[in-house]
């Protein structure tokens, strides 16, 4: 473990220090919730970018993808690039187009509008249970990691994980979504000379240098992505962590509803304040994600080489060395990086992953409770401030709840996205696609969906990465066969709402 040099302390206070002097920034300019929750819908298209970006890739970053590039291979970098490839011309094409065209302030209002208020109210309660799943998540993984490079007794742990969800809540309480923004945009900028630094210390460790890296990483077939039994219907090209199938489960049932459905996102859309805006958004984020998922595959990759070079000890071991294969980057840093203020910024860095996917979240969850529970615009803005507190502390106490979902960030994740996000999704389809799709049909596809997913968590040994596609299947299917036992939606249900709709809106001026 790490004793932080005076020069480490120095770059993680300086970090927090700049953080809580823009939400101080962006407080004092804050007059209602279109400001607090939406920007203002004026924002920069760039920073927004940025920002989004911060907060959806921060989630794997720091702890997944090097633990995928030094244990594994190359593989999960096709999920990755579903983001660009798939992903992101869905968002171009269909969802950016609806929500800024609508001019939503949540996001399910879209299903207010068209299903009535109960489906609005059920899409903001699924949203707020991944929402809150997703943080706490976030912030037991950055407080597992201080354990590892501080070396915290397990008092000190759970002060690590109040202190770092308080400091989030505080900022996010002062300065709403401009400050949430404009933090994530640093954070993201933080991040990425973190992992830059690690790159190249990494490297200069091997013997060799790039050279020996690029050698000890093709001889153990380390940048492999395809993994595909010749037997399309292998049960290991389904049950395997590494196949093309379960690439393509991540990116379709992970991946594509928390961009298209999560309220975080959606927020970042609309608040550049129109849809030319709103598509550099999606594409600058998808062009980031693309770059610094590869690096942090290969920094994961670097350590394994610097592990096993000739000479080398070996990958650190689950449960002797690291308590998980996640901590292998902290590890790394706490026993590798040098005392003048590398271990630092790698802290700074982690603080950042962390703290963008929380504040997003915080500020995100309160928006549709304020908006599509208590009726938003008409409530003082102090009102926002205070959900904003409360969920703060619900967002502490998920963090020493999540463990118990998996054993790794992945799973907690994938189990949380799958539970929730897979139906959301799976309503927002049938509003597009089905215009004889009813209240009635989505109550009871909802229903099917949960007891499919209770049935298959229960009595399978499936994969989590498929449970998303479990509950999209149950509630789209159930849904629209049941709807044709009850009366069409009315015609301005459909208004503007179904697939057609939203594509002849681009054409208007």
């Amino acid at each position: 473990m790490a004793d932080l040099s005076f020069i480490d302390w120095l770059v993680c206070i300086a970090y927090l220090v700049v953080v809580f002097g823009l939400a101080i920034r962006s407080a004092g300019r804050q007059q209602d919730n279109e400001d607090y929750f939406l920007g203002g819908r004026n924002m920069n298209w760039f920073v927004v970018g940025v920002s989004m970006f911060a907060t959806s890739f921060s989630s794997i970053s720091f702890l997944g993808l090097p633990q995928r590039g030094a244990y594994q291979d190359f593989s999960f970098y096709l999920t990755i690039l579903f983001i660009p490839f798939v992903i992101t011309p869905i968002l171009w094409w269909i969802f950016v187009p609806m929500f800024v065209r609508l001019k939503v302030s949540s996001g399910y209002e879209y299903l207010g509008r068209r299903f009535g208020p109960p489906a609005q109210k059920i899409g903001s309660g699924l949203y707020c249970i991944y929402a809150i799943g997703w943080m706490g998540t976030m912030l037991y993984a950055m407080a597992l990691t201080m354990q590892t490079v501080i070396g915290l007794s397990e008092v000190q742990y759970y002060w690590a994980l109040i202190g770092i969800g308080a400091f989030a809540t505080i900022y996010t309480v002062m300065g709403g979504l401009k400050a949430v923004i404009w933090t994530d945009f640093l954070q993201a900028i933080v991040m990425g000379a973190a992992i830059v630094a690690v790159m190249l210390f990494a490297v200069s460790r091997i013997d060799g240098g790039w050279s020996a890296f690029w050698t000890i990483a093709s001889e153990h077939n380390k940048f492999q992505m395809f993994h595909l039994d010749s037997n399309l219907l292998a049960p290991e090209n389904f049950t395997g962590k590494n196949t093309v199938f379960t690439a393509a489960a991540f990116g379709l049932f992970m991946y594509l509803p928390g961009y298209a459905v999560s309220q975080n996102m959606i927020q970042r859309y609309v608040c550049a304040g129109s849809l030319s805006r709103g598509r550099g958004v999606v594409v600058l984020s998808a062009v980031i994600n693309t770059g610094l998922g590869l690096l942090f595959l290969l920094v994961g990759t670097a350590l394994f080489a610097f592990y096993s070079q000739p000479g080398g000890v070996g990958l650190p071991a689950a449960g002797v060395a690291i308590a998980k294969e996640d901590q292998i980057l902290p590890y790394f840093a706490a026993t590798q990086l040098p005392g003048v203020g590398f271990v630092g910024l790698i802290l700074a860095g982690l603080f950042a992953a962390a703290m963008s996917t929380i504040d997003s979240g915080i500020n995100g969850v309160t928006s549709v409770i304020v908006y599509d529970w208590l009726s938003g615009k008409e409530l003082p803005l102090r009102t926002g401030r205070i959900l904003t507190t409360v969920l703060g502390i619900v967002v502490i106490g998920a963090a020493m709840l999540v463990p118990v979902l998996g054993d790794t960030v992945f799973d907690i994740i994938t189990t949380i996205a799958g539970t929730s996000l897979g139906m959301l999704l799976a309503i927002y389809l049938l509003g597009m696609l089905m215009p004889h799709v009813n209240l009635p049909g989505v109550l009871t596809g909802l229903a099917a969906g949960l007891v499919c997913l209770a049935l298959v968590w229960i009595l399978t040994d499936i994969p989590k990465w498929w449970f998303g596609a479990f509950t999209v299947a149950a509630t789209f299917i159930v849904a629209a066969l049941v709807s044709l036992f009850f009366p069409k939606p009315p015609e301005s249900a459909l208004d503007k709402t179904l697939l057609r709709g939203i594509k002849e809106q681009k054409y208007e001026s």
